[in-house]
């Protein structure tokens, strides 16, 4: 009898005592006052326009447990994803390895620690700035205990919308012969975009395997850059919107986890349309059409998925961006004059200091980033890759996955900034000018994801043959 029964949990028809899920959400809102991340000048916050949340789903198959953190942050700086699953394995019973923990990267949080030259000079320093990243693993561990507290038998679903009105590749093929960025609305000189977008809305959904169906959570995830607010107030950006709207179909205690998909060059804005686009109207009206997607997708959603859980990790060692001595000498005078009096240095040439910077301090090594892959039977994969990632990379990975329901969180365990594809090296402009991995290393994450995929999708094949 317990044999046919795990036959049928591997076929995806889970028996309740082998599949339970919990979801929870703590308040990781900073004091007024702590500096702001997202740009290269210093900003205190003044207010809050909107909480920002540390949101935790745990699932357990058959005695193991993994856990999916979304949170409503620039980044994730690999130090804090370190002390967070220490923290995590000490008030839970799931492995500290077996947690992906993503940032949305929104603008308008605080600046984190551990990120490099640039936070230092913009507010990484500050007193407040410390304690709150002192104090931050703790809150993403609370919100992981209270969701693996709240575990209950459960039914998995996962569905697919598409929407391309809100996500627009910032890159653009110019008139002189040169990839532009952010070139500016109604440019007489834009060609075309230089690159594709993601228009994928992956919806998963949560609910109590009883007559209530009660809903526990749902996971939604989308490629485009939260960068709509700006100001001093502290936002989550459009996953406000996207978890008060779903609250209202679904109930306020449904927890709504929002992660971003691969947008290292995807962003907001239509170029082809004059009215401005920015500021809270628009990250509401943007959270408002991509609900509307999720809640067309609903009756796509296909009930039964859930299986074995399965959890891999690969380390990958990236090769650094090249500089020179005469690299560093001209970083260095660049930053001596951030924060002096007169005019900032131009824009690119900070860029290009800080990433310097970085770079040399690591003194040759390379970077080490992790690539995580958490999947459920044959059917949902979670993979987390560590940077703001270029959206080609993200479609190479869905094309060649064997799970159905693939789904890719950037800036999650461990963010090093921007990681473009192969060909936007030769472009250049701002990302691949930023970025601290060479060329080249973008593919790399994508050849680890798509190795563990397989080999993943293959156990669970096997298993589900049995």
């Amino acid at each position: 009898m317990r044999s046919a029964l795990l036959i049928l949990a591997l076929a995806g028809s889970v028996h309740a005592e082998e599949f339970r899920v919990g979801a929870a959400v703590v308040d990781i809102t900073p004091p007024i006052g702590t500096p702001m991340a997202g740009y290269y000048f210093e900003r205190a916050s003044e207010g809050v326009h909107d909480t920002l949340f540390a949101k935790a789903i745990v699932m357990e198959s058959a005695g193991k447990k993994a856990a999916l953190v979304s949170l409503d942050l620039i980044s994730t700086p690999q130090s804090m994803v370190e002390d967070a699953r220490q923290e995590i394995e000490k008030v839970t019973g799931v492995k500290g390895v077996d947690v992906m923990i993503s940032a949305t990267h929104a603008h308008t949080g605080p600046v984190l620690q551990g990120r490099g030259a640039r936070e230092d000079a913009f507010g990484g320093k500050n007193p407040l700035a410390r304690k709150y990243g002192e104090d931050l693993p703790k809150r993403i561990a609370e919100a992981v205990r209270r969701a693996e507290n709240g575990l209950k038998p459960a039914k998995v679903a996962a569905a697919h919308g598409r929407e391309s009105s809100i996500a627009f590749n910032r890159r653009f093929h110019m008139s002189d012969g040169t990839v532009g960025w952010n070139p500016g609305k109604l440019n007489p000189k834009i060609v075309k975009a230089a690159g594709p977008i993601d228009p994928d809305v992956a919806v998963v959904t949560f609910e109590t395997d009883d007559k209530d169906r009660k809903p526990l959570a749902t996971y939604v995830n989308y490629a485009v850059h939260l960068d709509n607010v700006g100001g001093t107030k502290f936002s989550a950006d459009l996953p406000a919107t996207v978890a008060d709207l779903l609250g209202r179909f679904k109930g306020p205690e449904m927890v709504t986890v929002y992660t971003s998909g691969c947008c290292g060059d995807i962003n907001h804005i239509d170029v082809k349309w004059a009215e401005r686009q920015g500021g809270h109207e628009n990250a509401a009206r943007m959270g408002i059409i991509l609900s509307a997607e999720v809640l067309r997708t609903w009756p796509k959603l296909s009930p039964g998925t859930a299986g074995a859980l399965r959890m891999k990790t690969a380390k990958v060692k990236l090769p650094l961006a090249r500089i020179t001595p005469e690299d560093v000498s001209t970083a260095r005078a660049v930053v001596e004059k951030v924060g002096k009096k007169g005019p900032a240095p131009p824009f690119m040439e900070m860029v290009q200091a800080y990433k310097v910077l970085d770079v040399e301090a690591r003194k040759g090594e390379p970077i080490e980033v992790e690539v995580q892959v958490i999947a459920l039977g044959d059917r949902i994969a979670w993979v987390s890759l560590p940077g703001e990632i270029f959206v080609d990379l993200g479609l190479e990975i869905k094309q060649d996955s064997p799970y159905p329901h693939t789904i890719i969180a950037e800036l999650a365990n461990g963010a090093i900034g921007y990681i473009p594809s192969r060909r936007a090296y030769v472009q250049g402009n701002y990302e691949v000018v930023s970025a601290r991995c060479a060329e080249g290393s973008g593919e790399m994450l994508v050849e680890a994801a798509v190795k563990m995929l397989r080999e993943m999708h293959l156990e669970a094949k096997g298993d589900a043959g049995k």
